[in-house]
């Protein structure tokens, strides 16, 4: 018997372990997935992603007493919600404390800078307050950048305007590259105090549509919590990677 002819029984005896090998590895990731999903379902009915979503915004301290800089680092396109947000704190902050200098950290989009001093502009800030800097593509690299565009303020305090999730690693990151004193203004979302029950059968809801009328828990608060599940996860990774990076 020719040797070639034994050739596909010898691939199958060699691929087949290999291909079990994956198939059962694919199958446990499925369960995996599976198993994380119902539970991430299930935390969403808790409070407990609002919880560790404030934990990111206020563990490393809140800003008490005036600062001499505050620094909105950037990160979304302009305008956005959470641009917005930032934007809108640090006018106030700004607006109670006019001797401090609004530096604004975003990656180099001259448009979404302008967009951003536009905005502060709009809010109250002077111009001559405002300073740009569209420079590091990452929150260890303008916290590099700005200490050696301004090695002034290292012995100084200045306020890290940020998006809660980001604010933890945000603080401790401008600590690590030598900023003596740094305090954490967070931009949380404004909760809606409004009762938002309906009437279906007053809307001309299809009956065998389920009423949840009258469960803004299961209509609102789940999706909310289910996304804050997401980010807060994404951003614990951050943190683990920067910690083992040694950045904070």
């Amino acid at each position: 018997m020719s040797r070639w002819s034994d050739l596909p029984n010898t691939l199958r005896m060699l691929l087949l372990p290999l291909v079990r090998f994956f198939a059962e590895g694919l199958r446990w990731v499925v369960v995996l997935v599976g198993y994380l999903g119902f539970v991430m379902i299930i935390i969403a009915f808790t409070r407990l992603p609002y919880d560790a979503h404030h934990w990111l915004g206020t563990a490393n301290g809140s800003c008490t007493s005036a600062p001499a800089a505050i620094v909105v680092l950037g990160g979304s396109g302009m305008p956005s919600g959470p641009e917005l947000l930032r934007l809108e704190l640090a006018a106030r902050i700004g607006e109670k404390f006019p001797q401090a200098v609004v530096h604004v950290l975003h990656v180099d989009d001259t448009a979404s800078l302008r967009l951003m001093r536009a905005e502060l502009i709009l809010r109250g800030i002077p111009a001559d307050r405002i300073e740009l800097h569209g420079q590091g593509t990452s929150t260890r690299a303008q916290a590099m950048l700005f200490k050696a565009g301004h090695p002034d303020l290292v012995q100084r305090r200045i306020a890290i305007v940020t998006a809660p999730e980001n604010m933890y690693r945000s603080v401790a990151t401008f600590r690590k590259v030598g900023f003596g004193s740094v305090c954490g203004a967070a931009a949380f979302e404004r909760a809606l105090f409004v009762d938002l029950d309906y009437s279906l059968e007053e809307l001309g809801g299809y009956w065998m549509a389920p009423d949840v009328s009258g469960s803004t828990d299961l209509r609102y608060t789940f999706w909310n919590y289910l996304k804050l599940e997401i980010t807060c996860f994404r951003e614990y990774v951050a943190i683990a990677y920067y910690k083992l990076n040694g950045w904070i």
